[in-house]
């Protein structure tokens, strides 16, 4: 077998021209090259870019899935593993792309592998780590969800399975891609050893993030759930949700968000094989939480 050819996406908004100019160092620098680097600029001018480095330049801001999904068309054919980095990210080794393509290289079932995400003192968040005993982040191994900021994705997987849920806009991308990954038979490998440097944020720094989690999270359920899971699923975040949530804000923006997409359209709904339920339970994460 040709050793995998890597390609790497990036989206940026143009708020961070320094930093995307630093991860976009960072990725020529890797000891095997990119095959093609393609950046987004999602509603926004792109700066000038390295020599080789493909530029896309949208009107509008489309979302996270639909700016990734234009860079997966712009580079299929042309590599077999995409990465897809933040634009605040940083590689802060020269051997990703190599050891990526290994892993790729060894198992052709191998469908994504999610990067560890550490800030620039290598500590690791509780949510950047894509499992529920997250207490180790430098404990690898198969998981059911990955993470949105480094990640490598199998082309052959996407081919199969279909690309990013564009509608989603922003938020749970990640967990609907995994679960029709998962129900296809593809493994998800959470790698700590490729690393990517981000800094520590929250998410809820986004405006959009409490309703947009309440209403994807309701849309993923509706479209990939065997239906006696649903209301299970869903009751169980929504006692989550008022636990963890401090703010009265976004509690109503979130339950403003569960109300839409109970009664807005979530798409094509194909609910996932009880044999895949079963192997979510096994690798420790149940389709219910």
């Amino acid at each position: 077998m040709s050793r995998p050819r890597v390609g790497v996406a990036v989206l940026t908004m143009g708020d961070r021209p320094d930093e995307l100019r630093a991860l976009l160092a960072s990725v020529g620098a890797q000891s095997q090259p990119a095959a093609r680097v393609v950046v987004v600029g999602n509603g926004c001018p792109l700066p000038e870019l390295p020599d080789g480095v493909v530029g896309i330049e949208l009107a509008r801001n489309v979302g996270l899935p639909a700016g990734r999904n234009l860079a997966v068309r712009e580079l299929r054919g042309d590599v077999d593993v995409l990465v897809d980095l933040d634009d605040d990210g940083l590689l802060i080794a020269d051997d990703v792309f190599a050891r990526l393509a290994d892993l790729y290289a060894d198992d052709p079932r191998l469908g994504v592998v999610s990067f560890r995400i550490a800030d620039e003192t290598g500590f690791t968040q509780r949510r950047h780590v894509p499992r529920l005993r997250a207490g180790d982040p430098m404990r690898g191994g198969e998981v059911t969800t990955f993470l949105g900021g480094g990640h490598g994705l199998s082309m052959p997987m996407l081919d199969e399975i279909g690309g990013w849920p564009d509608a989603f806009f922003f938020t749970h991308e990640e967990t609907d891609l995994a679960w029709r990954a998962l129900d296809a038979d593809w493994k998800i490998l959470y790698e700590p050893g490729l690393v990517l440097r981000h800094p520590r944020t929250s998410p809820a720094r986004h405006a959009v993030f409490y309703r947009m989690t309440a209403r994807n999270r309701v849309w993923m359920a509706r479209r990939h759930l065997p239906a006696v899971l649903v209301p299970v699923y869903l009751g169980v975040w929504i006692l989550l949700t008022v636990a963890r949530t401090r703010s009265p804000g976004g509690l109503r923006a979130w339950f403003g968000g569960f109300a839409e997409g109970v009664r807005t359209p979530c798409g094509t709904r194909k609910p996932m094989r009880w044999r895949t339920v079963g192997r979510m339970a096994r690798l420790g994460r149940p389709p219910v939480v």
